[in-house]
């Protein structure tokens, strides 16, 4: 069956040029002998019509953005036997950079024409999918600031990352973890299926993106001070733990386990995938193995 492909790019994601992506899919698509699309994303996020377009013959679909438009695509895809592709044109990419797909666009681009596809998990937090990573607390606040900014990128994720830190409060929150009951207020959770928040900046250093298992990451109420020595421990250094054991003086609780229940009692916010979402007070985490095909190396 001939290749079919879709480009979605989405005109306000991260802050490369997007006349240069367009002309370079369109060389390179044509110099492979390729159909294909180009059609900009758009703002509902809704791609329920993909599946009309699948029955016409498309055979991959290619998001040239960030991992929320990623999370909308392949929401609408689950379970279906096309290809996902990424270009990485967000602010973090970090489901692209689990996988190994490069944030060159050229390199990236010729990942999609080798064609390899492998299934990768997801999982749901309450009825909303998720393809990467959840927050509750600390960076969840962050990425909804950050979603209210005209300019988009990482310098500005950063500069709302310490405009948030000096006044981050810890939330209480209890988990449910393989009968485990564990209370703890925490500045954050962490709700894993790749390795990082993106730009290669680890969280949950054992994730996996296809080994059956959500990584849960708490990071505990503690100084100012501690909290960027023990984050530093972790995103920088990568630690290795083993999952379930407590670690960075038991600052930091790490865990692995297909199901997880989350009790939310002060509301503290919630992201998805990077992108600001609607929290709620209690939440059943599942994880939903091989949801999708993703072209990678």
């Amino acid at each position: 069956m001939p290749r079919k492909l879709i480009f979605f790019y989405n005109p306000i994601s991260g802050t490369k040029s997007k006349t240069a992506l367009l002309e370079l899919l369109q060389s390179k698509t044509t110099a492979q002998g390729l159909d294909f699309e180009l059609i900009e994303t758009n703002a509902a996020g809704d791609y329920h019509f993909l599946n009309d377009k699948i029955k016409e013959g498309v055979t991959d679909i290619i998001v040239c953005g960030g991992d929320g438009t990623v999370n909308q695509v392949a929401t609408a895809l689950l379970n279906s036997e096309v290809n996902i592709g990424i270009i990485p044109m967000g602010s973090g990419n970090g489901l692209a950079l689990a996988a190994g797909i490069p944030t060159n666009a050229g390199k990236a681009l010729d990942i999609i024409f080798k064609g390899k596809a492998s299934p990768i998990d997801g999982f749901y937090i309450n009825q909303y999918f998720s393809c990467m990573l959840c927050g509750l607390g600390f960076d969840a606040q962050v990425a909804h600031d950050f979603a209210k900014q005209s300019k988009r990128g990482l310098s500005t994720y950063i500069k709302e990352t310490f405009s948030n830190f000096f006044s981050a409060k810890a939330y209480p929150f209890i988990l449910e973890i393989d009968n485990n009951r564990i209370k703890a207020e925490a500045f954050f959770i962490s709700i894993a299926n790749s390795n990082q928040f993106g730009n290669n900046v680890t969280i949950a250093p054992q994730a996996s993106i296809c080994d059956g298992l959500i990584d849960i990451v708490v990071v505990k109420k503690m100084s100012k001070a501690r909290l960027i020595f023990s984050l530093f421990k972790q995103i920088k250094m990568g630690q290795i733990t083993t999952a379930g054991k407590k670690y960075h003086k038991e600052d930091i609780l790490y865990y692995q386990s297909k199901n997880i229940s989350i009790q939310n009692p002060s509301e503290a916010p919630l992201h998805i995938d990077g992108d600001p979402a609607i929290t709620a007070k209690h939440f059943d985490i599942k994880i939903m193995e091989k949801a999708f095909k993703l072209l990678q190396p």
